[in-house]
């Protein structure tokens, strides 16, 4: 018991300095401008690198990801078409679709369509 005790605290002292070492290490001494600013061709650039990103993309993408994969689940009701009972497809059918376009109303709504400038 004493020996297992032992051993752990010597790997925790031995991870905990090995911890401390590469803290110490890796930070950077020296803050050159020319390695922080970004290459092109060797000139300085004319614009900042950061350009702002625009959010309303972002949603606009996001939003065409999510249908887009709802699309690609309705794809197997076309073979399960002929096997199901047909009341029963009916059914799924009509409330998956009712669901996306209440999304896709949710969405309008929220203002997440409206692009704006």
């Amino acid at each position: 018991m004493f020996m297992s005790m032992t051993i752990s605290m010597i790997i925790l002292l031995i991870t905990s300095g090995l911890m401390l070492i590469n803290n110490l290490i890796s930070i950077k001494s020296i803050s050159d401008r020319e390695k922080n600013s970004p290459f092109e061709c060797g000139f300085d650039p004319k614009s900042s690198p950061r350009i702002p990103f625009s959010l309303q993309f972002f949603l606009i993408a996001v939003i065409f990801l999510i249908f887009d994969i709802e699309i690609a689940l309705l794809l197997p009701l076309i073979l399960t078409m002929k096997i199901s009972n047909p009341f029963s497809f009916i059914f799924i059918t009509f409330s998956f679709i009712l669901i996306l376009i209440m999304g896709l109303f949710h969405e309008w709504k929220q203002g997440a369509l409206d692009w704006a400038l």
